[in-house]
């Protein structure tokens, strides 16, 4: 097949918009997205002056997709006064899985010049992920655990280097699989969450200052098209499948999705669009600030958290406990 744009090769077929794209087309098919994104969700602060600039942390693990949102950040932004990149990796403990990703967060983050810091789960909180697997105090999937400790650490660390916003490398078919998930679930509160949290504009989004906001800009990019601009760029991507993944439930909604988008070609698009403006709907519904003056610190790291004793700290102690 030929590329519709110039008629070299073309390397992708993309079903969803029947494009035949070679690989110059799909690396700037791929950038021209999340560029949009970064425009439509409203990023850049009207405040964000060279003077003032907004610091970006970004959630790098290595892998495909936070190393292709980090090149095409620092691509984008790496000049530009009024953004600071700063990546942010977390060892989490797994023998021969994360040490290599670090090593490609590392060559990445060299080449590109931007600062890099890694925190880990034994420095952190004296455990490592493959003892909290062999333990598995609470009988949980490792995913469950993991998640935990992980959003915690990023959120931590992120306040601490002064982040105006927390940027992570979700994609297309990762958000597609939340939004069934938390309708399938009924959680309609947790749509609204979901919209506040990450997926809505900075200008329409329910303000709080308990969290630092994050942003999805990959999240318009299906999963292989993410792979293949990371393979064709030749990016410094760790693309190995961590050895405790176990979330058995999104692993169906995945198998599921993806059968869908098989058989009609931009379910995963279709279910976004729709998604997004509910999730907005939903958000103006819950937003009469209960949940702000219900949140509080823990009384054991200070985290914040609806509760006495936040869910990381109660997992900490069962982990003790064994």
């Amino acid at each position: 097949m030929d590329c519709d744009r110039c008629g070299a090769d073309a390397v992708m077929h993309a079903a969803y918009s029947g494009a035949h794209l070679c690989e110059r087309h799909l690396s700037r098919s791929v950038e021209k997205r999340v560029r949009r994104r970064i425009r439509e969700d409203d990023l850049i602060g009207a405040d964000a002056t060279p003077d003032d600039p907004e610091t970006w942390v970004i959630g790098l693990s290595g892998g495909k997709d936070s190393v292709v949102l980090t090149e095409i950040l620092a691509e984008t932004f790496g000049e530009d006064p009024r953004i600071e990149l700063v990546a942010l990796s977390i060892h989490e403990g797994i023998e021969g899985y994360r040490d290599e990703s670090l090593a490609a967060s590392e060559e990445l983050t060299a080449d590109l010049d931007i600062a890099h810091e890694v925190v880990g789960y034994e420095e952190e909180f004296g455990v490592r992920m493959d003892d909290v697997v062999e333990d598995d105090p609470e009988n949980m999937a490792p995913c469950a655990y993991c998640g935990v400790f992980r959003r915690d650490l990023l959120e931590d660390y992120a306040e601490q280097l002064g982040a105006d916003k927390l940027l992570t490398g979700h994609n297309l078919d990762d958000e597609a699989q939340t939004a069934l998930m938390n309708f399938l679930e009924g959680d309609v509160k947790q749509v609204a969450k979901h919209f506040d949290a990450s997926i809505g504009g900075f200008e329409d989004r329910a303000e709080s200052e308990a969290f630092v906001p994050r942003a999805k800009p990959l999240r318009d990019i299906p999963e292989k098209e993410v792979a293949l601009y990371a393979h064709l760029n030749d990016l410094p991507a760790h693309i190995t499948e961590c050895p405790h993944a176990s979330e058995a439930y999104r692993g169906e909604i995945q198998e599921l999705l993806l059968k869908l988008e098989e058989n009609h070609p931009g379910t995963r698009h279709s279910i976004m669009a729709g998604y997004e403006e509910l999730a907005e709907l939903a958000s103006d519904a819950y937003d009469d600030g209960d949940e702000a003056t219900a949140l509080g610190e823990c009384e054991r790291c200070g985290s914040t958290t609806s509760g006495d004793v936040c869910r990381k700290c109660r997992l900490l102690a069962s982990m003790e406990a064994v």
